[in-house]
């Protein structure tokens, strides 16, 4: 084993509490959890919305069989795919494990993407069935859809909300879905791919990762072990349920029975007091997301927002140590704790509850159960504890592949790692700290400068709502550093001097700092927060 590859012997156990909830030990699918959970905690809650509307794990498996039924009727059979773009509700959920339940292969599809992105991905993915939303904050989703399959073959529509129940007792049995035995061999059959998720397209165009359901139990597992993850506990879903994080998020309440608050769309003035109303206990999730809430409670003055919160989820996006401080001070808890992971690898690190302060300011925590970290030099050898370089991760929550499989080449390495693109160290305990993208190191003066290094601490700054650094072209030294930033006072934004000043006080080498400063009302974000640079180059006009 390599000096940076992870033991998982290292790995602090959940306490029992945790293990005695959890059911996901031995599942196969995502119907399978719903079905076992629903038997043992018929009556406990599983969701609750903005709207009010509640469901139990009892119905929640009733109301997705009688879906299942109602798909079987309209044609759906095990292995169709059926693509979904629908935003955080109940019925989202319900569809998803009534697809489950029939063994289709699911292809969700964040509410952001337009007709192009879903042209492009339906075709690709082969697409049987496209369910949308009639409209979701005031785009017509329908009238995208049929226009899509106009130009998709094959490609069927329908509006969620006409989507019918029938009588389950003619479905078929349960797919096993690789918990069976290989015909003659005596062996596990191979789960079979049950989801197609498209990375968000940040810096390129979107990629399908082709998973099993086993990844994303991996993938629950290595955050409620972290975070020890019970009954008892309420957590906020503000990642789309069509993202690879709400996924993860309702994988693992129907594992360990806890209960989820989510919202069709984060509102900063309301979505923090329907958090605190519901007595949230893990509050996600993301820089945005922090700022709103430490901003309530200033509001709120000395009566606590979230006096049951054990840990506020921070990931997606670069985060200022003084962050951790700041949200354990203000809004109580452990503070952040943050995690690690990518559509084609979800959630390989989580840090834990009971972890020092410091590896909650700046870390990513260590890799989950069976997950491993690798840090790799620009010669391709292995780095040492310590030592920075690219971060290359493999595990049971590691995707078979993309769709288009040309990509497999230069996604894996000859040891089937994941080249994440990512650059970082793993310290000598394996917790893991990112530093910063290879496509957003600025090259200055024949200098690297990380983007992530500057941007961390601007963050902190009291006149910056929301920062992002980047490279721009420049005709002597190659790139110059551009700092985009979100004022706190749109009628005072900070100026370029100030930042510097901000800047070398903090300890910054003179070399990187910026040299350019842009002031724009908000950053351009994906789904799950993280700056979509090819907008934000555009909107600057680099």
């Amino acid at each position: 084993m390599s000096p940076t590859s992870t033991p998982t012997s290292g790995a602090v156990p959940a306490p029992a509490s945790a293990a005695q909830a959890s059911t996901g030990a031995g599942a196969a699918s995502l119907w399978e959890l719903a079905r076992t959970r629903a038997a043992l905690a018929p009556d406990a809650l599983l969701a609750v919305d903005a709207g009010g509307d509640r469901v139990t794990f009892a119905q929640f498996r009733d109301r997705a069989e009688r879906l299942a039924a109602g798909l079987a009727a309209r044609g759906i059979r095990r292995d169709d795919v059926v693509s979904w773009q629908l935003p955080n509700r109940i019925s989202t959920m319900v569809l998803a494990a009534a697809l489950s339940r029939l063994g289709a292969v699911q292809n969700p599809l964040v509410t952001m993407l337009r007709e192009r992105e879903v042209g492009f991905i339906t075709r690709q993915a082969g697409t049987r069935l496209l369910v949308v939303a009639a409209s979701f904050r005031g785009f017509d989703h329908l009238a995208m859809a049929h226009a899509v399959a106009a130009e998709v073959p094959g490609l069927d529509v329908a509006d969620a909300a006409e989507l019918t129940d029938a009588d389950p007792a003619g479905l078929p049995p349960d797919p096993a879905d690789g918990s069976g035995r290989a015909d003659g061999s005596g062996q596990p059959a191979a789960a079979p791919v049950r989801w197609l998720l498209y990375t968000s397209g940040t810096t390129s165009a979107p990629k399908g990762a082709r998973h099993t359901d086993r990844a994303l139990l991996a993938a629950s597992t290595t955050f409620s072990d972290a975070l020890a993850v019970t009954a008892t506990d309420r957590v906020a879903m503000l990642a789309p349920v069509a993202h690879i994080g709400g996924l993860a998020h309702l994988v693992t309440a129907l594992r360990c029975g806890s209960s989820l608050v989510t919202a069709e769309v984060f509102d900063p003035a309301s979505t923090p007091d329907l958090l605190a109303a519901q007595g949230v206990t893990i509050v996600g999730s993301g820089v945005p997301f922090i700022r709103a809430y430490l901003a309530r409670q200033a509001a709120a003055g000395d009566v606590r927002l979230f006096p049951q919160a054990r840990v506020f989820l921070c990931g997606g996006s670069p985060r200022p140590a003084s962050l951790h401080t700041e949200v354990r001070d203000t809004l109580g808890g452990v503070g952040v704790v943050s995690g690690y992971g990518m559509t084609e690898c979800p959630y390989v690190c989580w840090g834990r509850a009971d972890d020092a302060d410091a590896d909650h300011a700046s870390t990513e925590g260590p890799p989950g159960e069976g997950a491993e970290v690798v840090i790799v030099r620009g010669d391709g050898s292995r780095a040492d504890p310590g030592e920075p370089g690219e971060i290359r991760v493999r595990g049971p929550q590691l995707m078979l592949g993309y769709v288009d499989a040309a990509g497999d080449a230069e996604a894996f390495d000859a040891d089937g790692f994941f080249r994440t693109g990512d650059l970082g160290f793993v310290d000598e305990r394996s917790y893991l700290t990112v530093t910063g993208r290879l496509k957003e190191v600025i090259i200055r003066n024949m200098e690297n400068i990380s983007a992530r290094e500057v941007a961390e601490p601007l963050a902190a700054h009291p006149g910056v709502a929301d920062v992002a650094v980047l490279g721009v072209p420049d005709p002597v030294t190659g790139e110059r550093v551009c700092a985009v930033v979100v004022p706190a006072d749109a009628a005072a934004p900070p100026t370029l001097s100030q930042l510097c000043e901000y800047l070398l006080a903090g300890g910054l080498n003179k070399r990187k700092l910026p040299e350019r400063l842009e002031i724009v009302e908000a950053l351009p974000r994906n789904a799950m927060g993280k700056v979509a640079l090819p907008d934000l180059r555009r909107r600057i006009g680099v």
